[in-house]
């Protein structure tokens, strides 16, 4: 069970892959001007990360020092490719949209590091909860990043979300700043992706700290309480 809460600590906070080992940044940038598109990113991502992190993890005793990597990179190719498959299956639209980005999951680090990292030193049940924990760990990051993107720039939230979910989404559009609001063109740029990370970051940063202040403040609290009992005489 405390592995459970360490893996699941490490992948949605503690190391998140996309605020912490600051990897996978290229697409996390690239694609988050909305929801829909960093949802699409996101699961894509996961599926990969979970099916390379089992298959790793099968093959972990049976591959040698020299072709480990190069068998890592392989097999998260193959998930790569299915995963790629079955949005031009399902979801074309959003598959045309996010483009480069789908086949280029195959690079990002953050899939290759867990393999290396994790799944090709435990069992497979720990590695498919590291991959679901670190892909959820990096698709809310996206989320948060689309949603603000999209929320700033356009005045929407959830918009084209049926380009994921069919026709029945087309419905879940929500104007919060009105029908004549003019958008903020930088949000939805690349300069703007860079502002929200940083920001998201910043706030990581700032949790992070007011906690270690608070664990510190326990911490000397208990050694001030903490005294020290001295016996003298023999005890029979």
């Amino acid at each position: 069970m405390s592995q459970v809460k360490e893996i699941t600590h490490n992948g949605l906070w503690k190391n998140n892959p996309a605020l912490v080992q600051l990897l996978g940044l290229c697409p996390l940038l690239a694609v988050t001007g909305s929801i829909v598109n960093a949802l699409g990113l996101g699961l894509a991502t996961m599926l990969v990360l979970i099916g390379s992190n089992i298959a790793v993890s099968l093959i972990r005793n049976a591959v040698s020092d020299a072709v480990r990597l190069p068998a890592f990179v392989m097999i998260i190719a193959a998930f790569t490719t299915c995963t790629e498959l079955l949005m031009q299956a399902f979801t074309y639209e959003l598959y045309q949209i996010l483009g480069i980005f789908i086949p280029l999951i195959v690079t990002n680090c953050a899939i290759l590091g867990r393999a290396d990292a994790f799944a090709s030193k435990n069992r497979v049940l720990p590695s498919a909860l590291d991959g679901f924990m670190m892909g959820l760990g990096f698709m809310w990051v996206l989320l948060a990043i689309g949603a603000i993107r999209e929320l700033i720039g356009a005045g929407t939230l959830f918009d084209n979300m049926h380009l994921l979910f069919g026709e029945s989404a087309k419905n879940w559009t929500l104007n919060v700043f009105g029908e004549n609001y003019k958008g903020f063109l930088v949000a939805v740029l690349p300069p703007g992706a860079f502002l929200v990370a940083g920001l998201l970051i910043a706030i990581k940063n700032l949790f992070d700290a007011r906690a270690k202040r608070l664990r510190d403040a326990q911490k000397s609290e208990t050694k001030k309480g903490a005294k020290r009992v001295r016996t003298t005489g023999q005890i029979a």
